[in-house]
């Protein structure tokens, strides 16, 4: 996947923004709050996603997938797809779709409501 076509999908989800951050990394939020990033990579495209408790055991050390840099040190449950072999495209965009669930689910009620996220 290029960051083109992370940024074409992840503008598709609802209630998403974007924003260029932290050494021009492909931010994306869902209420203000961060779901998925495109940079960080070393030697190309980089994807990063949250994942569920059972996700993260899943991918952590899975070719090509890590624990998140940064965020996976504080006890966060996110993933970073770094490498081949990885994740593919689809799978990539069904982690993707799970991240931008996780974190509008953390979302006040409120909010959800004025989003239309139900």
């Amino acid at each position: 996947m290029t960051y083109s076509q992370f940024n074409a999908f992840c503008s598709a989800l609802k209630a998403t923004t974007y924003v260029m951050q932290w050494g021009d990394s492909h931010v994306w939020k869902v209420g203000g709050k961060v779901f998925a990033i495109g940079g960080w990579g070393e030697n190309g495209p980089a994807f990063t996603f949250k994942v569920s408790e059972t996700g993260f055991e899943i991918l952590r050390n899975m070719p090509g997938l890590r624990p998140a840099p940064y965020l996976a040190s504080r006890g966060l449950k996110w993933i970073q797809h770094y490498g081949k072999p990885g994740l593919s495209a689809r799978d990539l965009k069904d982690y993707l779709r799970q991240s931008h669930y996780l974190v509008s689910r953390g979302l006040p009620k409120k909010k959800r409501r004025e989003l239309d996220l139900g």
